[in-house]
C-alpha cells in the first residue's frame, strides 16, 4: 500500500467520480484506475461498486476512507516538518538578555518569530549580562544575545539599539530637582549598579564615566537586574546610572534625570551570534530579527 494509492482512493471516495477525481489529482484516469484496483489487490477487498454510471463505496471503502486521510494527513505533517527543518524553521534557538535594552528589544523579537517561524522554539534565558554572554555564544552554550561592542574575535553583531545613559535618583534627592547632571555631580554619590561577575557593559561604561570625571564610582550595593536596581534607588540606597530604556520601568520614588556632557556614553546594543553556528534555525531567527528589529540609522557604522 503506497501513499499515492490512499492519495487516489481518498479523492475517488470524495469524488464519487473517476474522471473528477483524475481531474483534481492531475493525472489520467486510466492510471488512477490502476491505482485503485493496485490497492484493492493489496488488501484483499473490493473498495468500490463501479457500473457504467455510478461510483459507490462498498463497506471495506467506508471503513478505509477516515484511516486513509488521517494517514494522508500525518504524510503531509511529516513532509511539513521534514522541509521546515531543511530550511531552518524548525528546531531550536537559545537567547540570553538582561537588563533594560533587551526588555525592550526582546518583546518585538518573540512575537515575530512566534508568528513566521511556529516551529523554532525560542528557549529565553534571562539574567545574561553582555560579557556572559559572549562568552557562552563563544563556548556554543548560547545561540543568540544581546552584547555591547566591541565584541571578542569569531562573535558577528548586529546592532539593534542605540542607549545614551541617564541618571535615576531617588525623587526626594537634591540632584532631583535638576534639569541635568554631569558625572562630575556625582562624586560623593552611593552607586548601586550591576554585578562586577556579570559583565555588564552599563556598569563598565559607567566606571569609565566616573574616571574620566575624575573619581573612581563609590559602589555601595549591586543588583542582578533594572527591576531591583531601580526597587533600591527608590529605596533611597544610591542612585545608579541606567540605558534610556530604563525609563520604561515605573517604580514609586524614582526619577530619571539626563546625563549631561559631550561624554555621555552612547552603547551600541547589539544581537551576537557565533560566526561558525552553523544551525539552520539561528539563521532563520536572524532573518525575522532583521525586520522585527532594524537597525538604527546612526549605528551603521558600529555592525561587525
Amino acid at each position: 500500500m503506497e501513499i499515492r494509492h490512499l492519495t487516489g482512493f481518498v479523492a475517488v471516495a470524495e469524488e464519487l467520480h473517476f474522471g473528477r477525481a483524475a481531474e483534481r489529482l492531475h493525472v489520467a484516469q486510466s492510471p488512477l484506475s490502476q491505482q485503485i484496483r493496485r490497492l484493492e489487490r493489496d488488501l484483499g477487498v473490493k473498495l468500490f461498486d463501479r457500473t457504467t454510471r455510478t461510483v459507490r463505496l462498498t463497506q471495506a471503502g467506508q471503513a478505509l476512507l477516515e484511516p486513509a486521510r488521517h494517514l494522508l494527513a500525518e504524510a503531509s505533517a511529516v513532509r511539513r516538518a521534514v522541509r521546515a527543518a531543511h530550511q531552518g524553521e524548525a528546531g531550536r534557538v537559545t537567547v540570553g538578555f538582561a537588563g533594560a535594552s533587551s526588555y525592550a528589544a526582546l518583546p518585538h523579537l518573540t512575537r515575530a518569530v512566534t508568528s513566521e517561524l511556529p516551529g523554532i522554539e525560542l528557549v529565553l534565558e534571562g539574567q545574561t549580562y553582555a560579557g556572559e554572554a559572549m562568552s557562552r555564544i563563544a563556548d556554543g552554550t548560547l545561540d543568540l544575545g544581546f552584547v555591547a561592542l566591541p565584541v571578542r574575535r569569531g562573535i558577528a553583531t548586529r546592532v539593534v539599539r542605540m542607549e545614551r545613559l541617564v541618571l535615576a535618583l531617588p525623587d526626594s534627592h537634591p540632584l532631583a530637582g535638576r534639569e541635568e547632571v554631569t558625572f562630575t555631580d556625582l562624586a560623593d554619590e552611593p552607586f548601586v549598579t550591576f554585578p562586577l561577575s556579570r559583565g555588564s557593559a552599563v556598569r563598565e561604561a559607567t566606571v569609565q564615566a566616573c574616571h574620566e570625571a575624575g573619581f573612581a564610582p563609590r559602589i555601595s550595593q549591586e543588583a542582578p537586574d533594572s527591576y531591583t536596581m531601580l526597587a533600591l534607588v527608590g529605596a533611597g540606597i544610591g542612585i545608579a546610572v541606567v540605558v534610556e530604556s530604563a525609563r520604561n520601568i515605573h517604580l514609586a520614588h524614582v526619577v530619571f534625570r539626563p546625563l549631561a556632557g559631550r561624554d555621555v556614553p552612547v552603547l551600541p546594543i547589539a544581537l551576537g551570534w557565533r560566526t561558525g553556528n552553523r544551525s539552520a534555525a539561528l539563521r532563520a531567527v536572524l532573518r525575522v530579527a532583521e525586520k522585527a528589529l532594524p537597525t538604527p540609522q546612526d549605528a551603521a557604522g558600529a555592525e561587525s
